[in-house]
C-alpha cells in the first residue's frame, strides 16, 4: 500500500513538473515571438508606412463611397442591413415584425392597421396625358418622366376598371386586355388600332389612342368624344371619359365648361367619390378664384369620417391664409402676438403641414418640381409632387401666403412628438412611404424623407478612418523620419506592459530554475 502511495505521488510530481516545462516553452516561444516582432519593426522604412496607411485609407475610401450610394439609394447602410439580417438571428435576436404603437391613433389606442393599409397608392386624380403631355418631355429632356412600376399600375387599372367580366371577353376586349399589358408604347397603339378593325365601336382602344397617340389636348380631346359615342352603357367607361373630357377642357382654359362637366358627373354618380372627382373641381375652382365655391367643396369632402388628402389639407389652409396674408407681418406679429384669424391660418398650415410634410418645400421652391406620377402615395412626396404641380400658381396669386407659409410651417415640427409614436392631428406618419415613393418617382429626382434620417455609424466610421489613414499616408511621406521615430516610439509603447510581464516572470522565478525545468 505504501509503495503504491509513493508510486502515485512521483507520477504526479512527474506530471506537474511536464506541465511546468511545457508553459516555460509556450512563455519562451512567445517572448521569442515579440522579440522578433520587435526587430521587425525596427528594420522597417517609411516607404513601408506609407505604402501601408495608404492602402488603408483607398480601401476605407472606397468603402465609404460604397456605403454612401448605397444609403442615398436605398436610405439604409449595407454593412448594417447586412448585420442585422445574418447576425441578429446567429444572436438570438429577433425581427420586430409589427409595432402597435406605430399605428396608435391620436389618443394612444391601438388601430388595427397594417403596413400595406397604410402604403397603398392611389390613382393621382390629376394625372397627365401620356402622348400630349409626357412624351412631350421624354422629347425635350430625354428623360422618362413614368416608372415601370407606375405604369404597370396603370394597366392594371385599365383591365379592371375598362374590361370587368374577364368571363364574358369579347374579341376586341382580348386585344385590348394584351394591349395595357404591353410595356412598348407603339405596340400598346398597334394593339389598339387591330381592336378597331375588330369593332369600329370599340370604346377602350379610342381611350388608348387619345392617352397615348394623341399628340395635343385638343387631339386627344377629340379621341375621347370619339370613345364617349361608342361607350354605350358602360358605367366605368363613361365615368373615365367624361373626367378626362373635362380635365381636356381645362387644359384648354375653358374652365367654366370644366367646372359644369365636374359638377353633373359627381350628381349622375355620387357613390363614385374614390375617383377623387372632387380634387379636380377644386383646381379648377381655384383657377376660377371662386373660393366661395371652394369653401362649399371643402365643407363637404374635408369631413373626419372620410380620407384627407394634400389637395383637401392645403387648399383649407391656403383659403385661410389668403384671408389674412395681404396685411401679414412676423415682426407685428411678434410684438402684438397672432390674431384670431391669424391663428387659425397658422393651425390649418401646421394641420397640412402634419399629413403631409413634403409640399412646403415644393410650394417655396426649394426643392424643383417634376411632372408628377401617374399613381400617388397618401402623405408621401408622389403626392406632393403632384399636389404642388398644379396648385403652386393658386399659392403664388394670394399676396403674401407663401410668406406666411414660409414663416410658420417649421412650427409644425415642434408640436409633433418625436420619436413619431403618435400623432397631434393624425396617425403617426408612416414608416413605409420612402420605399414606395422610390418606386413611384423617377430615379433621377432626389426623394424627400421624413423624418430625416441621420447618417448611419458605418459611413461616419468609414470616413473616419478614411481620413486618419489618409492622414498618416501624408504625414509619414513628408516627414519619414519624424514619423518613423513615432511609430517606434507608439509600438514600443503598445508593447510596455507585455515586456513588464516579461522581466517580473523571469525576475520571479531564478534563471536556474528554468534551466533545471528545461532539462527533465
Amino acid at each position: 500500500m505504501q509503495m503504491q502511495i509513493f508510486t502515485r505521488h512521483v507520477t504526479a510530481i512527474s506530471l506537474s513538473w511536464r506541465a511546468l516545462k511545457r508553459a516555460h516553452l509556450i512563455g519562451a516561444h512567445r517572448l521569442g515571438n515579440l522579440r522578433h516582432a520587435s526587430v521587425f519593426l525596427n528594420t522597417l522604412t517609411p516607404k513601408f508606412y506609407v505604402a501601408l496607411t495608404g492602402t488603408s485609407s483607398l480601401i476605407s475610401g472606397l468603402i465609404l463611397i460604397f456605403e454612401w450610394w448605397y444609403f442615398r439609394k436605398y436610405g439604409t447602410s449595407f454593412i448594417e442591413q447586412v448585420s442585422v439580417s445574418h447576425l441578429r438571428p446567429l444572436l438570438g435576436g429577433v425581427e420586430n415584425s409589427g409595432s402597435a404603437g406605430l399605428f396608435s391613433s391620436v389618443n394612444g389606442d391601438a388601430e388595427p392597421r397594417s403596413n400595406v393599409a397604410e402604403c397603398k397608392v392611389w390613382r393621382n386624380p390629376l394625372n397627365l396625358f401620356r402622348g400630349a403631355e409626357y412624351s412631350r418631355y421624354t422629347w425635350v429632356t430625354g428623360k422618362e418622366p413614368l416608372t415601370y412600376y407606375d405604369m404597370n399600375l396603370s394597366a392594371q387599372d385599365h383591365q379592371t376598371f375598362f374590361l370587368g367580366d374577364t368571363q364574358q371577353l369579347r374579341p376586341e376586349d382580348s386585344v385590348m386586355q394584351k394591349a395595357w399589358r404591353e410595356r412598348n408604347p407603339q405596340a400598346r397603339i398597334r394593339a389598339a388600332y387591330q381592336a378597331i378593325e375588330l369593332n369600329r365601336e370599340c370604346a377602350a382602344a379610342y381611350v388608348l389612342l387619345a392617352e397615348e397617340e394623341a399628340t395635343t389636348i385638343t387631339e386627344a380631346e377629340r379621341l375621347f368624344k370619339q370613345a364617349l359615342k361608342s361607350a354605350g352603357k358602360d358605367t366605368n367607361l363613361v365615368v373615365y371619359i367624361k373626367r378626362r373630357l373635362a380635365m381636356c377642357a381645362r387644359k384648354l382654359g375653358r374652365i367654366k365648361e370644366a367646372v359644369k362637366m365636374m359638377r353633373d358627373l359627381m350628381k349622375e354618380f355620387p357613390l363614385l367619390g374614390m375617383l377623387n372627382i372632387h380634387e379636380n373641381l377644386l383646381e379648377a375652382l381655384l383657377e376660377l378664384q371662386a373660393y366661395a365655391d371652394v369653401q362649399a367643396v371643402l365643407a363637404k369632402y374635408d369631413d373626419i369620417s372620410l380620407p384627407k388628402s394634400a389637395t383637401i389639407c392645403y387648399t383649407s389652409a391656403l383659403l385661410k391664409a389668403r384671408a389674412v396674408s395681404d396685411k401679414f407681418s412676423p415682426e407685428a406679429a411678434s410684438r402684438r402676438g397672432l390674431s384670431t384669424a391669424e391663428m387659425n391660418a397658422v393651425e390649418a398650415i401646421h394641420r397640412a403641414v402634419e399629413f403631409n410634410p413634403h409640399v412646403p418645400k415644393y410650394l417655396l421652391e426649394m426643392k424643383s418640381l417634376i411632372l408628377p406620377p401617374e399613381h400617388i402615395l397618401k402623405r408621401g412626396d408622389s403626392e406632393a409632387v403632384a399636389y404642388a404641380f398644379f396648385h403652386l400658381q393658386h399659392w403664388k396669386r394670394a399676396e403674401g401666403a407663401l410668406n406666411l407659409l414660409h414663416c410658420t410651417w417649421e412650427g409644425t415640427f415642434r408640436i409633433i412628438p418625436y420619436p413619431l409614436e403618435k400623432g397631434h392631428l393624425f396617425y403617426p406618419y408612416p414608416g413605409c412611404t420612402e420605399t414606395a415613393d422610390r418606386e413611384l418617382l423617377p430615379s433621377f429626382h432626389e426623394v424627400s424623407v421624413y423624418p430625416k434620417k441621420e447618417l448611419p455609424f458605418f459611413i461616419l466610421f468609414t470616413a473616419g478612418l478614411c481620413s486618419f489613414c489618409a492622414m498618416l499616408a501624408m504625414l509619414t511621406h513628408q516627414f519619414p523620419e519624424l514619423m518613423g521615430v513615432f511609430v517606434k516610439a507608439f509600438f514600443s509603447t503598445l508593447f510596455a506592459p507585455l515586456g513588464f510581464f516579461a522581466d517580473k516572470m523571469e525576475s520571479f522565478m531564478p534563471s536556474c530554475l528554468w534551466h533545471q525545468l528545461t532539462n527533465v
